[in-house]
């Protein structure tokens, strides 16, 4: 059995990191209504395969992402090497629906390794498990050899992957699902793909990678789908989200409904908290270009991350009450707590958390702030300019003797009339 090296040195990487790129690029891109069209609007294979004749990634396009990602202060990006509609972006043996087939030999896998490498960025594959080409994938009864299949392509590709293009460090896996809910939905999907089997391969290949959860498979990462939720202490997670609609990934002609940048850098701050990661998705139109509605927003989170990026990389685990503290978001490194303030005040008070500050300031700032105690074994953080000094949020670094500890509440009704002692 192949085993994987040490979880702490795989994930280490992963822990300082915090912010990644998700890049959802294919076909669908030309139509503009998501990644999901061919099968939402029940498109036939052969009319499909039709947008590969004239899709033209422009030459720099895997440079227009990564450039960016760069910009935005992410330190990994995710491509799709293959979604649902089985359209690949690599040179494999398992099909001729791929791009090399049509570019020249043109693959943008390999590019997009290169172009990471370059950058000093951390490299992700994502693969989709299911292949909509397949008919045994949606009625596995009636078509049992094409349902074989299309498990097997999926051990195929993953071992073109890794084998192919030097050290990955991220293999992303999406659609565990069998029959998508239909009427022959299969229930032990691990199974159906020959999950182990196929984790097993993957750690003798790159005994150093990680992989996510989405093989019906635990694996090494939590993968939660438009929303921040910690997985449990120990455990690396991943929140992936859309700056757009939720249910559209690749690229969207008309999509106005988008996340504003303060919302955007609450997730991050939030995932950091949590010891997680932000996984933020572009979705490039039909050229491969990156639209302003992605890059701007990019970009003003990278300008924030170059002055309080401190206070995200390498966040260590605080206590589950402070992530979604009232005024903002705490984050931890050591003996350091960096408080991002949500909501500005000219000063902060911070309860149960002991001992007082030795030091506390703003990010940026060189004007020392004062500490005093506050009710119920808290203190409060005083002197803070009457305007914020940076938009959308300040960060309060607090400086520490030893580790901070929560205080724990014996009765939690003392507070009322002040009997915590």
């Amino acid at each position: 059995m192949a085993t994987p090296l040490p979880y702490s040195e795989r994930i280490a990487w992963f822990h300082q990191a915090r912010f990644g790129m998700f890049i959802h690029y294919g076909l669908y891109s030309q139509l503009g209504r998501g990644e999901w069209i061919q099968f939402q609007e029940r498109i036939p294979r052969d009319e499909y395969a039709k947008l590969a004749e004239e899709f033209a990634p422009a030459e720099n396009c895997v440079d227009l992402w990564l450039d960016l990602a760069v910009e935005a202060g992410m330190n990994y990006a995710v491509f799709t090497t293959k979604h649902h509609d089985g359209f690949c972006f690599f040179d494999t043996q398992t099909t001729g629906f791929k791009l090399p087939a049509f570019q020249g030999g043109r693959d943008l896998v390999a590019e997009f390794v290169e172009g990471c490498r370059k950058r000093g960025l951390k490299v992700g594959l994502y693969l989709s498990n299911l292949d909509w080409r397949y008919p045994g994938y949606f009625d596995l009864q009636r078509y049992p050899e094409s349902a074989d299949a299309c498990g097997q392509a999926l051990h195929d590709q993953t071992r073109e992957l890794l084998t192919r293009y030097g050290r990955i460090d991220l293999l992303w896996y999406d659609g565990e699902w069998v029959d998508m809910g239909g009427k022959n939905d299969v229930e032990d999907r691990p199974a159906f793909w020959r999950s182990q089997e196929l984790l097993e391969m993957i750690y003798e290949l790159q005994p150093h990678i990680l992989v996510n959860n989405r093989l019906g498979i635990d694996a090494d990462l939590d993968t939660p789908e438009q929303h921040v939720t910690a997985s449990t202490p120990g455990r690396g997670w991943e929140s992936c989200m859309t700056i757009g609609d939720p249910e559209a990934w690749g690229w969207s002609r008309f999509a106005p409904n988008r996340k504003a940048v303060p919302d955007l850098l609450k997730n991050l701050v939030v995932a950091a908290g949590g010891e997680g990661n932000y996984l933020l998705n572009i979705g490039p139109r039909p050229d491969g270009t990156v639209d302003a509605s992605d890059a701007e927003p990019l970009r003003s989170i990278g300008r924030w991350l170059e002055t309080h990026g401190e206070a995200i990389y390498g966040s260590e685990r605080f206590f589950p009450d402070y992530t979604r503290h009232w005024q903002g978001g705490y984050t931890r490194k050591g003996n350091m707590v960096y408080i991002t303030l949500f909501r500005y005040s000219t000063e902060v008070p911070v309860p149960l958390l002991r001992p007082l500050p030795v030091r506390a300031k703003l990010i940026g700032s060189d004007v020392e702030l004062s500490v005093r105690e506050g009710f119920n074994q808290g203190f409060v953080i005083e002197g803070l300019p009457e305007e914020p000094p940076t938009w959308p949020y300040p960060v309060l670094k607090l400086e520490f003797a030893e580790p901070p500890q929560r205080v724990e509440e014996e009765d939690r009704a003392a507070w009322i009339e002040n009997k915590v002692t």
